[in-house]
Parts: structure tokens; sequence; C-alpha cells
């Protein structure tokens, strides 16, 4: 049977996440990555903190938030938030153009050009 966290939990649960990206000495930050990580495409940094917190389950990220010039060209397939130490909080983040965990405007990235986040949450299962 699958468990069910009431909404409260599940804020508590994703306010920890929010902590552990701003828990580093700075600003944590997401990489945009080619299917299985094969390539960072682009390393945007987030602010600090990076969201003012989880409600109905959601944890919002605060953006926009851009990369001024991408590290390579590809497309973008997945994403992970790291603290500013580099320590992996949440990988697997789905990336698109509408619907998904990070949204950009467009999935085609060229290295050099500006890359900016639309949107980005994260929600509780």
């Amino acid at each position: 049977m699958t468990i069910v966290y009431s909404t409260a939990v599940k804020n508590s649960r994703l306010n920890v996440v929010r902590d552990a990206i701003d828990g580093g000495s700075g600003a944590g930050y997401i990489e945009i990555c080619t299917a299985a990580y094969a390539s960072v495409l682009a390393t945007i940094p987030l602010s600090n903190p990076c969201s003012s917190g989880a409600a109905a389950g959601v944890l919002i990220l605060t953006t926009p938030a851009t990369d001024t010039s991408a590290d390579n060209t590809g497309t973008a397939a997945i994403a992970r938030i790291k603290d500013s130490n580099g320590t992996v909080v949440c990988d697997g983040l789905t990336v698109g153009t509408t619907g998904s965990n990070i949204n950009l405007s467009s999935v085609g990235i060229t290295a050099t050009d500006s890359v900016s986040i639309t949107s980005a949450a994260i929600t509780h299962g």
C-alpha cells in the first residue's frame, strides 16, 4: 500500500529540502544536463534563500534564474540541484518548456547562450 502524507508533513519535508539547498556557504544551483547527466549544459545559480517555503505539497523555487553563458551545446533532458558546496540535494528533475520540474523557454541549449529558468518546482509525491 502506498504511504500517504498529510499536506503539513509534505510541506515540512520539502522545507528540509529547501534548507539543504541553502545549507552551504552560499546559494545553491541547478545543473541542466543532457540525458543520463552525460553533459552539463548550464549551471544556474539560485537565490538564497531559494524559496519562501513549501505550500500545498509543492516547493516553488524563486525564478527567474539565469546562466548568462551556457557551458555546452545539447538538448536539456534532466536536472539536479546542488548546494553551494557541490553536494547533490536532489536529482532526477524533469526538464521541459511546460509541466516539468524545471521549465525553460527552450530545451535546445547552445554553448555561451543565456539560459533562463521560467519556473521551477518540486512536488512531494
